[in-house]
Order: structure tokens, then sequence, then C-alpha cells
């Protein structure tokens, strides 16, 4: 079983929320974490994940375009994603930055692929899936490792 990690990265954030997440998706047994770029991502990698979790820096209050752009690119392969487990992830510069309105930016779009959205679990924050401010430190790290687990787990029991 895959799951998808997939994000926009430009000041590297984003990049080491996203590796948290993806380091626990793989710290469950029979899952394996596939961590692509948006830039690097295929349909088959899309298609062949049991979820996806996508993650963002804020732009506007919502996703970056590069992120959105797979989600259009990749709209032909709606069908084959319904009822696969999607969440979402987000950094900002700012503590009103627009985190919880990009991750919802997200989840809509999720939503409309047909997956079944799950937020980050109650001993992280237990609300929309994992947002920082800059650089996660240690604490957003461990959240961001109990998101990948709990997405994980869900997926083995959708499967």
């Amino acid at each position: 079983m895959q799951i998808l990690v997939l994000y926009f990265s430009r000041s590297g954030n984003t990049k080491k929320l996203a590796e948290a997440i993806a380091q626990g998706v793989a710290e469950i047994e029979g899952v394996s974490a596939l961590l692509k770029k948006t830039d690097e991502v295929t349909k088959d990698d899309f298609v062949n994940s049991d979820g996806i979790i996508a993650g963002s820096p804020v732009y506007f209050g919502l996703m970056a375009a590069q992120l959105k752009k797979v989600f259009d690119d990749f709209v032909g392969v709606r069908p084959k994603m319904e009822g696969k487990v999607g969440a979402a992830f987000a950094t900002s510069a700012d503590p009103s930055g627009g985190k919880e309105t990009t991750m919802m930016s997200i989840i809509q779009t999720l939503l409309i692929f047909g997956m079944v959205i799950v937020g980050d679990p109650m001993s992280a924050t237990g609300h929309y899936g994992v947002a920082c401010v800059g650089a996660p430190d240690s604490g957003y790290e461990e959240n961001g490792v109990k998101l990948g687990r709990r997405v994980a787990e869900i997926a083995i029991k959708l499967k």
C-alpha cells in the first residue's frame, strides 16, 4: 500500500513538513510513503496511491498554483480516486496567514476527486490538517508524523 505525500515548497518549510508526514506514513507496517514535489509527480503516482496527503505554502489564502496545476492536470483520473484517503497540510509566514483556508482549498479539491477526508488526530491538534508558521519545529514535525500515521492507518481500514 502506498500513500502519496505531494507538496510544493519554495522556501523549504513545506518540504520539511512533508518529510515528517512521510516518516509517519512509513512507520505503519505494510505502507510506504511516496514523497513527491509537484513538478515530479505523475498520473501513475497519483492513481497507484491509496491516499494523498497534499501540502502547500499559503498563497493569498489558497494552495499554490503549482499544486492546483497537478489537480487540474489529473482531473481525468477522478473516478479512480473515489474512496481513497485524502488529507492536507500547509505552512505560512504569518500566524494569521491563511493556513486553514489553504488547507480547505486542498480539501475541497480532494473531495471533488471523491476522496475520504481526514484531519490530523486529536493528539496533534484535531483540526483540518497540520499547519505551521515558518519552518516546522520538533512539535510541528511530530504533528506531521501523527498525520502521516493516521492517514496510513485509515487507508488500511478502508482497503
